[in-house]
């Protein structure tokens, strides 16, 4: 009997080759389908993933063979947390995500050192304090958003991804959550007046009046608001002629400083108040306030003018206040500027009063009180004895503008208020000194008083005054101009 089948183990493995099968008697229309062998004729597991060429799967870094299972997340596999103590860096490695905890220190993350198109890598603050303790990203070689330039995190509960592009943009932000510094970085550009640099920041100084013009508004990666200090100039004194007294110290003017100012490109009309002008002969009885200064829809008061006859007006207000004469009928004048710009944010307004005078003054012997300054009110006088004018009130400068260069006002200091001044029939006696922002000294007896510092803002210097044995004709002075001054960032 003819043998028709054989058993599964009767051929070895390779005993039937191709050479060993005639044509034809294998049917393709009953033993495959379309070439393919049919599953009824294979047994369960016949072809092993050993008996494969490719018999695993590798999906980012993870290999996993044939009729294994693996987890995918969407988008980056996330890591355990990492926790930051200030000095050690953690490489990452694309397709991760990672949850860093600043809780005890800044952060320190570096992008990996070889990267191709796609590769992706997620951050997340895990303890919402990216704002108090910052996240750095260091590029290990890379650009970040097209710039060679580290890219640090200040915002709290922040989330971003990265993808990496090409040579030239390098690492990319593609999705970010409560991120507003990411953007490509751009900075204020603009022109007008004096123009200097200071670090990472330029200064334009007006000393008249003028145009900020905007070119380029910048953003907030980079730069796009302004600091700016507005002087107004400081008061004049009057004169000392006739039948009176010394004048008091005339005011500074008021200063108005805004940090993080909001600009546009466009251009900023900018004001810069000239000082008051001084009491002539013969009696002028009130010299001038000083002028106002603007820019930004902010106002800066001209500083106030000095009186010295008591017959009249005291001395008047402005930015800040006039210092008293001789006697206490004229009174000193007030501080205007803290009440200018109702409702600007960031804003600071700066003015003082001027000095008093004691209610009885002791003749021969009198003296008048110092004109009020941006930084602290004038001295009052004292007129008893022998007494020299008092002090005018000092202004402002660092700590209080800590950017602000020495080379502009008094060394960085502005709207001093000026001395007062005496008056003496025996023998002379010196004037009070003028406040550091570039109020003038007070005049001795019989002598004229310092003007105010040109683009100071400083108030002016009290003229002295002798009456025993004949009449003063000793003229005022004029206060000092005053300045705006305005910074930004326009660098990394």
């Amino acid at each position: 009997m003819a043998i028709t089948k054989l058993p599964r183990s009767g051929l070895g493995d390779g005993a039937v080759t191709t050479g060993k099968v005639s044509d034809g008697v294998i049917n393709a229309g009953t033993e495959f389908t379309d070439c393919t062998v049919a599953s009824d004729r294979l047994a369960d597991c016949a072809v092993t993933n050993a008996k494969l060429s490719n018999s695993a799967i590798t999906i980012r870094g993870t290999s996993t063979s044939l009729g294994g299972s693996l987890t995918v997340n969407p988008d980056v596999n996330w890591q355990s947390v990492v926790v930051s103590d200030g000095s050690t860096v953690t490489t990452m490695v694309a397709g991760r995500g990672y949850f860093v905890n600043n809780s005890s220190a800044a952060g320190l993350v570096k992008l990996p050192a070889s990267a191709s198109i796609g590769d992706t890598i997620a951050i997340k603050d895990y303890a919402g304090n990216f704002g108090t303790n910052n996240l750095t990203i260091q590029r290990n070689g890379h650009n970040i958003q097209g710039q060679a330039v580290d890219s640090t995190i200040e915002t709290n509960r922040a989330s971003v991804y990265l993808v990496y592009v090409d040579s030239t943009k390098g690492w990319v932000y593609f999705r970010e959550s409560n991120v507003a510094d990411l953007e490509d970085k751009e900075y204020i550009s603009a022109t007008g007046g004096t123009v200097t640099t200071s670090g990472d920041f330029k200064i334009h100084s007006f000393t008249g009046d003028g145009c900020f013009v905007v070119s380029c508004a910048g953003n907030a990666a980079g730069s796009n608001t302004v600091d700016v200090v507005i002087v107004a100039g400081g008061g004049g004194t009057d004169s000392a002629s006739g039948p009176a007294g010394p004048s008091g110290g005339g005011g500074g003017g008021g200063v108005a400083y805004r940090t993080s100012t909001p600009v546009s490109a466009a251009t900023f009309p900018v004001t810069v108040g000239g000082g008051g002008a001084a009491g002539g002969t013969p009696q002028a009885c009130v010299a001038a306030r000083g002028s106002d200064s603007g820019a930004f829809s902010l106002t800066a008061k001209g500083g106030g003018g000095s009186s010295h006859n008591p017959s009249v007006q005291g001395s008047v207000p402005g930015g800040s206040g006039a210092g008293a004469g001789y006697t206490p009928a004229q009174g000193p004048g007030s501080a205007t500027q803290p009440s200018q710009n109702p409702g600007v944010s960031n804003l600071n307004n700066y003015g003082n009063a001027g000095g008093t005078n004691p209610s009885s003054p002791i003749e021969p012997h009198y003296a008048s009180a110092g004109g009020g300054g941006a930084g602290a009110a004038g001295s009052n006088a004292v007129s008893s004895g022998i007494s020299s004018g008092a002090n005018g009130g000092i202004g402002v400068g660092p700590p209080t503008i800590p950017w602000m260069p020495t080379s502009l006002g008094d060394s960085g200091y502005f709207a001093g208020g000026g001395g007062g001044s005496t008056q003496d029939c025996t023998s002379p006696v010196p004037g009070g000194t003028g406040g550091s922002g570039g109020g003038g000294n007070g005049g001795a007896t019989n002598a004229q008083g310092q003007a105010g510092t040109a683009n100071t803002g400083g108030g002016a210097g009290g003229t002295g005054a002798r009456l025993a044995g004949g009449s003063c004709s000793g003229a005022g002075s004029a206060g000092g101009s005053g300045i705006v001054v305005i910074r930004y960032k326009y660098q990394n």
